[in-house]
């Protein structure tokens, strides 16, 4: 009798253990959701991170369906200061649940660019990023006056902007600008 008392005892601390990992997983996995769209919880280069000290919401705010759910979502620019003399300015997204924001994956534009318009692509669920850079020869110093282009899209599954190669030949059903 007690060796079948301990054995159900050991089977009982297993599964319970087994059910406080199985949860501990789940939760994080669990995108966090804020009520606000400035304070999503976003990945940034790899880590959680929300604004806040070295990292400042910047604007070029677009209110745009990301996940084509017919919700329009939230995209704008932030900027990453961790010291020194770089400013680095990320895209990040804040997709709108029922329950409220959940945050993306942050795209890095560059460091000292200068950010110009964002804007909804030509087609559904696509962004584009408008700013101008230095070129790759030019220092620091020097201000950003090359202009440039991001056309962006959500890969919803993961919650990670994929870049849109703009007027790729091998494109088949997709009108030309």
């Amino acid at each position: 009798m007690k060796k079948l008392i301990i054995i159900v005892l050991i089977l009982g601390i297993i599964i319970g253990a087994f059910f406080a990992f199985n949860s501990y997983i789940y939760n994080e996995k669990q995108a966090p959701v804020a009520t606000d769209y400035k304070e999503t919880e976003f990945f940034l280069d790899g880590a959680r991170a929300t604004i806040g000290g070295d990292i400042q919401y910047f604007g070029n705010e677009l209110a745009i369906d990301l996940d084509l759910d017919g919700v329009e979502d939230k995209i704008f620019l932030i900027t990453y200061s961790p010291g020194g003399s770089g400013t680095f300015y990320y895209v990040v997204g804040a997709v709108k649940t029922s329950d409220g924001y959940v945050g993306t994956d942050a795209v890095l534009l560059g460091d000292r660019i200068a950010p110009q318009t964002t804007e909804p692509g030509v087609h559904p669920g696509i962004v584009v990023i408008n700013y101008a850079e230095r070129l790759p020869n030019e220092p620091f110093t020097t201000s950003p006056s090359h202009g440039k282009s991001l056309w962006l899209k959500l890969d919803v599954p993961s919650m990670r902007f994929g870049e849109v190669a703009v007027n790729f030949e091998g494109e088949s059903n997709l009108p030309r600008e």
